[in-house]
């Protein structure tokens, strides 16, 4: 019999992290908009799920708050007008508890996180930032260039806050492409890899093995995903928006087109051939590698599954 392709064997003194689950409140989807072959009429309330990753140095004993994704704002006043009206077709939303509620709720001090890694910049990832005076944060590339000059005309820079991060404090991961150049800050001490048995590039954000971030393109510009050791011979992938029905990686179904109302088709991700090639890859790490977990950030099934994960639980 062969064997299952493996990511990689942990080191020796091999760190690995614990990941909580954080409520990041909830949207309403026509599932016409995402998913083939669908019921036309039916709407489904989903959540917007948020992680919290704490990373224990060794050699300090410090330990890294690092939360992936900020949900939905709670004040909905904070949104911009484009924002608001696209919002109003997603309703009914909620938005308590949010992403800084719930670290509250579990006994975490948002000022305590000491990192932010946005999967994305869409409104219902995008949280409420000044809830993280201390947290450096982080995106892909492309990203600050999105929110100061939009993205095409499917994508109006109206429909981004150009001052949504604090710039000081934000940074670029670099493009996976080197020739490829941006004017925004970048981080310079991260290299883009390939693992063993994945097909998309990922980076070593702590340089020990246990978080990869990953480029998963196509979704949306700097759109980013995050894998984690949990334990031996066990791994998390945090899937962000690289598809909003899990059936989709499961190959029950595909990615829905749609008029984009000048003639032509769309999907909800920027660039559908790259969204499929990014589901493709982390469907065959869901299905072909052994211990991997994979959770997508609207995922209600998984929501209602797994309560006790949620902080101050863990995965």
């Amino acid at each position: 019999m062969a064997e299952h392709p493996s990511l990689p064997p942990p080191a020796e003194n091999q760190i690995y992290v614990t990941i909580s689950a954080l409520e990041g409140g909830s949207l309403t989807l026509p599932e016409s908009l995402f998913i083939t072959d669908a019921d036309p009429q039916k709407r489904t309330t989903v959540p917007s799920l948020c992680f919290l990753i704490r990373h224990t140095s060794p050699e300090s004993n410090k330990t890294t708050n690092l939360v992936f994704d900020l949900g939905l704002k709670r004040d909905f006043s904070k949104y911009t007008e484009t924002q608001q009206h696209h919002i109003a077709q997603r309703q009914p939303t909620s938005t308590s508890p949010d992403t800084g509620e719930s670290l509250r709720n579990g006994g975490v001090n948002p000022e305590d996180i000491g990192v932010v890694v946005l999967s994305h910049v869409h409104w219902d990832h995008i949280g409420t930032p000044s809830d993280f005076p201390n947290a450096k944060f982080v995106v892909g590339s492309g990203t600050l260039d999105l929110l100061a000059n939009g993205g095409g005309y499917l994508y109006p820079k109206e429909l981004f806050n150009h001052d949504e991060l604090p710039f000081e404090r934000t940074y670029e991961l670099p493009p996976v492409n080197p020739q490829s150049t941006s004017a925004a800050k970048q981080q310079t001490e991260h290299k883009w890899e390939k693992l063993p048995a994945f097909d998309l590039h990922v980076l070593d954000y702590f340089g020990d093995g246990s978080v990869y971030i990953v480029d998963a393109p196509g979704h949306l510009f700097g759109h980013v995903n995050l894998l984690a050791m949990i334990a031996e011979g066990r791994w998390v992938y945090l899937g962000g928006d690289c598809c909003h029905d899990v059936r989709i990686l499961k190959g029950e179904k595909g990615v829905a087109m749609y008029s984009d109302g000048c003639g032509g088709l769309r999907s909800v991700h920027v660039d559908t051939e790259a969204a499929e090639g990014t589901i493709g890859a982390i469907g065959r790490l869901m299905r072909e590698v052994e211990g991997v977990e994979v959770v997508v950030a609207h995922d209600g099934g998984w929501r209602r599954a797994n309560g006790g994960r949620f902080l101050p639980g863990a995965l």
